[in-house]
């Protein structure tokens, strides 16, 4: 509907006033060859004015159309995000840049990425290490770009994410690294499919560091899954099939050797079920895995399963408590840091599954709105073998974070981390990293 403005406000009212005025002359002077004439010059001013104004009007209805929301860019439905001309669709970017500096009492050897991130798994025996080492790098760094858009259905969200841990660049060039997948996922109302996080872990629990590896103890793992949630009053229940992958140590002359199997043939299974409470953010998993082998010297599979338990508990002003507590006999790769197998398959090619454990415990707390401190501690353990060939595999690991972070414009965060971790295998022997980082983030 067009509506009057400025622009055409004053050509309607001049339009009138003429009109009015020639009504008059016509009414009140005497009929004559000169009235005549000036009625007919008036009648073209008016015609002409009339016309303007219509012009005027197109114009303004184009230029209305132009700028209509259904042309331009808008406010999407969530913090940050946008609509595109025409669509429904919402759309955010995000990511950050980080850069570390890292220096540990000894080294994984030139150009390793385990100088970059803490893997207490792959820690050096027997003080087997050169001595020193200072790292830079800005792997972490990464990007992702968001997506919702509602439906009859219910809201279809789309997420992916990339960081820097790819492919190792060339220290001596350019230091350039290859992307990774971290997230590529979709969800319509309660299913989801794609890559992200396991159903089995809870990211939310996990302690702040600034060590992208993390504590030993925690769950840590992405992969591709199908899973379906639904909603209940207080929580939500989830399961889930994700993709299978039997990490396995084979039994040899040397002492045993890691390697992933490819004859899967069931999905990993998962239920889980998350509460929130007065008193906190808890959180229930269980899991189903079928472990198998399949070489020339082994064929054999067997059934595992692990549970898992997680909160977040508030405690005095912004502080709050986080825990994790994992056990079973199918944790291997589930639990990050190369720390554990799936299995082991003894001389005679039998698989054997090995009962491992893992915790977190970890406290935040806040000195100032800016300013807080995390001190997480963490340990896992396994089972002794069932074969004395498989001597190197890792017994147990632990870990300690104490960091300080400061936080003095928002989206940005300064950082310093002290770290120190062990790890023992079968047969005894041990090894130490200790490890300071500082961190400069930068969010977006």
């Amino acid at each position: 509907m067009y509506v009057e403005n400025s622009i055409t406000r004053p050509f309607k009212a001049k339009v009138l006033c003429v009109a009015i005025a020639a009504s008059l002359a016509g009414f009140m002077a005497p009929a004559s060859a000169d009235t005549a004439s000036d009625l007919e010059v008036l009648k073209a001013q008016i015609e002409a004015l009339q016309n303007s104004i219509a012009a005027l009007e197109q114009k303004q209805a184009e230029t209305a159309k132009a700028v209509s929301p259904a042309n331009s860019v808008t406010a999407g439905t969530t913090p940050g995000s946008f609509k595109l001309p025409g669509s429904d669709t919402s759309v955010k970017f995000g990511g950050y840049v980080k850069a570390d500096l890292i220096y540990s009492d000894s080294s994984a050897g030139a150009g390793s990425t385990l100088d970059q991130l803490l893997v207490p798994g792959s820690i050096a025996l027997d003080n087997d290490t050169e001595d020193g080492q200072v790292t830079l790098h800005a792997r972490q760094t990464r990007l992702n770009v968001a997506t919702s858009t509602p439906t009859a259905w219910g809201e279809l969200k789309t997420f992916v994410e990339a960081d820097f841990f790819g492919a190792n660049g060339n220290e001596i060039v350019s230091n350039s690294n290859g992307l990774r997948t971290r997230h590529a996922f979709g969800s319509l109302g309660g299913l989801l499919a794609g890559q992200t996080w396991s159903t089995f872990m809870d990211a939310g629990s996990l302690p702040e560091t600034l060590d992208f590896g993390g504590p030993v103890g925690e769950l840590f793992i992405r992969q591709t899954q199908v899973r379906w949630t639904e909603g209940f009053d207080g929580g939500s229940w989830s399961v889930a099939a994700e993709s299978p992958e039997s990490y396995l140590t084979t039994a040899n002359a040397g002492g045993g050797t890691n390697a992933a199997s490819d004859d899967d043939k069931v999905p990993d299974l998962v239920a889980r079920v998350d509460f929130n409470t007065s008193a906190g953010r808890f959180a229930l998993a269980a899991m189903a895995r079928n472990i198998r082998v399949d070489t020339a010297t082994a064929a054999d599979d067997q059934w595992g399963g692990a549970l898992a338990a997680y909160g977040v508990v508030p405690t005095v002003g912004k502080d709050t408590f986080q825990f994790s507590l994992t056990a079973g006999n199918a944790l291997g790769r589930y639990m990050g840091q190369a720390v554990f197998s799936d299995g082991d398959v003894d001389a005679a090619g039998k698989l054997n599954l090995n009962n491992q454990w893992g915790t977190i415990l970890a406290y935040r707390h806040f000195w100032a709105d800016n300013l807080r401190s995390t001190l997480a501690l963490s340990t896992a353990r396994a089972s002794s073998p069932s074969a004395a060939t498989t001597r190197n595999m890792n017994e147990s690991a632990d870990t300690a974070h104490l960091n300080l972070l400061w936080s003095p414009v928002a989206n940005t965060t300064f950082g310093l981390e002290l770290i120190h971790a062990r790890r023992e295998t079968e047969d005894g022997r041990n090894g130490e990293l200790n490890r300071v980082q500082t961190s400069a983030q930068y969010n977006f």
